[in-house]
């Protein structure tokens, strides 16, 4: 009975045709078990049950299909498509089984520096301050404060905080400072397998899943001059490109909030290298009218499974 309402509801908030609205989800990660420190994060089994209502009552299309079917107002009713940014390790080994169990589609955006063993800056602060050997940090000479950080929510609240700020910081600044905060606090050694090799990546398109470009070491474009944008983007599109063999059609913005992360002036330089779509972190959905360079994106955080469809048609519904 549910899933006939949502199905009816779904065709009226998002028909088919010209006035057709395309939800593009926004993934990470997929946990094999729940982290305490990112209580939201999906893991396998709430993927999958993710999925499931998400095959029951949404269209999903393969997102070159879905972005060709918008410009053409040819678009199923309740369209929706799949996404992944980054290129952890995880998406090949826990998220593709669950997709083609289901028999859907993803893309996958890739950060190409941190294949094959590499590490995001990001992780490396997760990482010193979950195995943190002191039970605080001071970084009063970078400005942000002094950090308990002994029980989780402490640890949580640190690591939004820090990272709010180091992703802000010019490249190689991001860099020496997650080294020294894994040199300062970590425990033990961090892991270098968290992101995807080069072979799952090739596995992962023949198992037909779209990749995309991501950049080369997710800088915060809008820091950036034209020229080193350029590079970023270019860079990381040749190289999966050269991986897998074939052209790279599609670009996510790395953090992804307009005016912030990136400007107007970046969307061109990706129409310029010849993408055909461009995706951003912001919430809502894509209509006939939408700007094929600064797509939105919606992130479905949440591990109550039945807040999921809800949450979905609440972001339909948004204001764009």
């Amino acid at each position: 009975m549910l899933s006939n309402l949502y199905r009816a509801t779904g065709k009226i908030l998002s028909p088919s045709g010209e006035r057709a609205k395309l939800s593009i989800l926004i993934y990470h990660r997929v946990l094999n078990v729940e982290d305490p420190l990112f209580p939201n994060e999906v893991t396998a089994n709430s993927f999958d049950l993710q999925l499931a209502q998400l095959s029951k009552i949404f269209n999903v299309l393969p997102l070159g299909e879905a972005i060709k079917r918008l410009r053409t107002n040819s678009l199923p009713s309740c369209a929706a498509c799949i996404t992944f940014d980054d290129g952890y390790a995880d998406n090949f080994n826990i998220a593709l089984p669950i997709l083609k169990k289901h028999n859907l589609h993803a893309t996958f955006f890739i950060a190409t520096a941190y294949l094959d063993g590499g590490r995001m800056f990001n992780d490396s602060i997760i990482h010193a301050i979950r195995t943190a050997r002191l039970n605080y940090i001071d970084l009063t000479n970078y400005g942000i404060g002094v950090f308990s950080i002994e029980t989780i929510s402490e640890k949580t609240q640190a690591i939004n905080t820090i990272l709010s700020f180091v992703k802000y910081l010019p490249l190689i600044e991001r860099e020496r400072f997650s080294d020294m905060l894994i040199d300062t606090l970590a425990a033990e050694e961090p892991s270098n397998d968290l992101m995807m090799s080069t072979d799952q990546l090739k596995r992962l398109r023949k198992s037909d899943m779209e990749i995309g470009g991501h950049t080369v070491h997710h800088p915060i474009l809008a820091k950036l001059n034209p020229k080193e944008a350029m590079r970023e983007i270019a860079d990381g599109r040749d190289f999966l490109e050269e991986v897998i063999g074939e052209k790279i059609r599609f670009f996510a913005y790395p953090n992804g909030k307009k005016n912030i992360d990136y400007h107007l002036e970046q969307a061109t330089i990706i129409r310029q290298l010849g993408f055909q779509a461009a995706f951003s972190t912001e919430w809502g959905v894509a209509g006939n009218k939408s700007d094929l360079y600064q797509l939105p994106r919606f992130t479905p955080y949440t591990k109550i499974v039945s807040r999921f469809v809800p949450m979905l048609f609440q972001n339909i519904m948004r204001k764009q």
